[in-house]
């Protein structure tokens, strides 16, 4: 049966989740979302799905799609994320070349729109240990650029780190008076990683403190003698995931200090004080995501804590000509 190519459409988010989660059955990514997950990633108001998402159909069903997102600010080089899968049924039928081809032409299209001239390259992301996967990127002109580790710490059984506070710091709950104060230190304590440009207040309010997954209960922040946020932990908790696990997870989506503030201990008690905290609301484990290569050392404060790494995934990155 021929393949047939259009963008995506909203009213297509439960063909999307449904390819994902049959993707998930066999690559073991541990990434589960549901209809409403997708509905919110497809209404992101800085992706046009005209422009930056592609299908593929086989009749009413949907076997393979990509995404390309517009980097809107360039530091050193413009880099296209991207995401995308093929169902299983459907690989190594150059469907995959397809879709590479496709994300490249995008992006190639976009930077010369609306980053002429600019260094730029292309991403793609998956698990670390698909050959298929290293196949096609390498045949496709990419190839390794960061390390991530999913990590995960046992909340029934596992022993949990003592809590303590730094001197000169206050803990309070996440308070959205101090919601702004929050994105403000969380530019500041990513600065010098790997990809990270400003976070402005679109994507905040999209997928930080705005998200459907985003728990304030769980969040909380360290305040200086000013008042001032010198760190911060952003939990969440994902509905799609519990459904499919049986398991109650405590996510640390996103967890950062100042950097006028680092070296204090101020992540460790934070880290400490919400893991605290979901035991006592009876999640059964926290886990998180961490680059490899972290500049603040995060990976080794996360396993000194009890983290311990259940998958690992890779960044492929090409040059875009």
């Amino acid at each position: 049966m021929t393949i047939s190519l259009k963008p995506l459409a909203t009213a297509e988010a439960r063909d999307l989740a449904t390819l994902r989660e049959e993707v998930e059955h066999v690559d073991r990514t541990g990434l589960h979302e549901d209809e409403v997950d997708v509905r919110h990633e497809l209404t992101d108001p800085k992706v046009d799905l005209a422009r930056h998402t592609v299908g593929f159909w086989q009749g009413s069903r949907l076997v393979a799609y990509a995404m390309v997102y517009e980097p809107e600010r360039v530091r050193d080089i413009a880099r296209f994320e991207t995401a995308a899968a093929v169902h299983p049924d459907w690989r190594r039928q150059g469907i995959g070349t397809r879709l590479v081809d496709w994300m490249r032409s995008r992006a190639e299209a976009i930077r010369a729109e609306r980053h002429p001239g600019e260094p730029a390259e292309l991403l793609m992301d998956g698990t670390a240990g698909s050959a298929g996967l290293a196949a096609l990127a390498r045949h496709a002109g990419f190839a390794p650029r960061r390390y991530w580790f999913s990590m995960t710490h046992g909340l029934r059984a596992d022993r949990l780190p003592a809590l303590g506070m730094p001197d000169g710091l206050r803990l309070t709950p996440f308070d959205p008076v101090l919601d702004e104060a929050t994105r403000i230190a969380h530019n500041d304590a990513f600065r010098d990683h790997w990809n990270h440009t400003e976070t402005d207040r679109t994507d905040w309010d999209t997928w930080f403190t705005g998200a459907r997954s985003f728990r304030a209960g769980l969040s909380s922040l360290l305040l200086d003698a000013e008042g001032s946020v010198a760190a911060y932990l952003l939990a969440d908790e994902y509905v799609a995931d519990h459904a499919a696990t049986g398991d109650r997870g405590c996510t640390i989506g996103h967890l950062g200090t100042v950097q006028s503030h680092r070296g204090r201990g101020a992540a460790r008690a934070l880290l400490a004080h919400t893991l605290a905290e979901a035991r006592k609301q009876e999640y059964d484990k926290a886990e998180l995501v961490v680059d490899a290569a972290n500049p603040t050392g995060a990976l080794g404060l996360y396993e000194r804590m009890g983290f311990a790494t259940e998958r690992e995934f890779v960044t492929y990155a090409r040059p875009l000509d």
